[in-house]
């Protein structure tokens, strides 16, 4: 039978010969769990460690078991396994396990074999598009893994989609006139400066903007792996230098210690992308740019991923192929940069067609004359 290894659980036999398991997290103390791997009260136990509270004692096990077959047992099972603890980032398991969660509490004792599509298709009922989606890869993802561990046979969620909606616009794309009303607000000598000078130059994404420094500027270039594809191309990206970047880099202090071109007021990193975000939403109400009602009715504001889609819609312009801007943006798909490449050949097209248009009404404008015309005639 297959072993399944828990995360945090380490095992060692103590001077007694007996073999005791612990529960421990980086930097905490360890947690005795009692029972033998896989008896309800480890399991018990190990969620309990799991969720951080407080480890059940023997009277209260009965209260909160966890029978082998169920969703409860397959989802602590699952937590423990590289699919999960490895094989996403950070932020994907936070996210899925709230999903998961959610669904222990309200379908935990029941049997994971039993599952079905239309169960699925019962519990999306009522959520929002994207929640559905969340929701799908989620579930999506335990079934994988409870197929691989043969707790079932196959995967319910196969077929089940999220409802369609009209697509969204997604973030504001700066256009030129932002981009110099942010200029004009925020001088160079800035960091809020620099900032947008930076995204507008490597189409970054916030969360890899706010860990750039000079470290990375290689040759004249910037060089850095982004953070969204570490876990799967770990592609190396290498983008030179715009000179608008570099005089707003060359007007900033330097201190030969400083690891970030992005600091806080502080002059301290930023602890996360979302803080590096929130400061820049500040900087664009400073610089006065307004909300904006976008075609899909959505009331949107200009925020820092908006620079990412104004630099692609540069490089597109500017008469780049897909395979290139992908060269700076990172991208891992033609597919994903195709909206900025179909707005460029929209825009050419219809220029064109207004041209000929155009031209079409000027040659009927003007008069033709025939040589029988009287006009035309001389010696009269």
């Amino acid at each position: 039978m297959a072993r399944i290894k828990l995360q945090y659980v380490n095992s060692f036999r103590d001077r007694h010969g007996r073999v005791r398991h612990y529960f421990r997290r980086p930097g905490s103390k360890g947690i005795a769990l009692p029972g033998l791997p896989g008896s309800a009260e480890f399991i018990d136990a190990y969620q309990a460690a799991l969720a951080g509270a407080a480890i059940p004692n023997r009277g209260e096990i009965g209260a909160s078991r966890t029978t082998t077959g169920t969703i409860n047992a397959a989802i602590v099972a699952y937590y423990g396994s590289d699919a999960f603890a490895k094989s996403l980032a950070p932020s994907t398991q936070a996210m899925r396990r709230a999903i998961l969660e959610r669904f222990r509490a309200q379908h935990g004792e029941k049997r994971i074999a039993l599952l079905q599509p239309a169960h699925i298709v019962k519990l999306l009922e009522g959520t929002k598009p994207f929640a559905q989606k969340n929701w799908i890869k989620t579930l999506r993802g335990l079934m994988a893994f409870a197929v691989a561990n043969r707790m079932r046979a196959d995967d319910p969620t196969a077929g089940v989609k999220a409802i369609k909606v009209p697509k969204s616009s997604g973030h504001m794309t700066w256009l030129e006139p932002e981009v110099e009303l942010y200029r004009s607000r925020h001088k160079i000598g800035s960091v809020a400066r620099l900032a947008l000078e930076l995204m507008l130059n490597i189409a970054a994404r916030r969360e890899d903007a706010h860990l750039l420094g000079r470290q990375h500027i290689k040759d004249g270039k910037l060089v850095w792996r982004p953070k969204k594809t570490q876990r799967t191309t770990n592609k190396l990206l290498k983008v030179s230098i715009l000179p608008e970047f570099q005089e707003a880099l060359d007007a900033m202090p330097r201190a030969d210690d400083a690891l970030r071109f992005l600091t806080t007021d502080y002059g301290k990193a930023f602890k996360s992308a979302a803080a590096f975000g929130n400061k820049f939403a500040d900087w664009c109400k400073a610089a006065g740019l307004k909300p904006f009602l976008c075609a899909d009715g959505v009331t949107r504001n200009y925020r820092a991923h908006g620079l990412r889609k104004a630099s692609l819609r540069a490089l597109a312009h500017a008469g780049c192929t897909g395979s290139e801007m992908m060269e700076v943006s990172g991208h891992s798909s033609l597919a994903q940069l195709q909206v900025y490449l179909d707005e460029v050949e929209q825009e050419r097209q219809a220029d064109a067609a207004i041209e000929k248009l155009k031209a079409s009404r000027t040659k009927k404008a003007t008069p033709t004359y025939k040589p029988s015309d009287p006009d035309l005639q001389t010696g009269t």
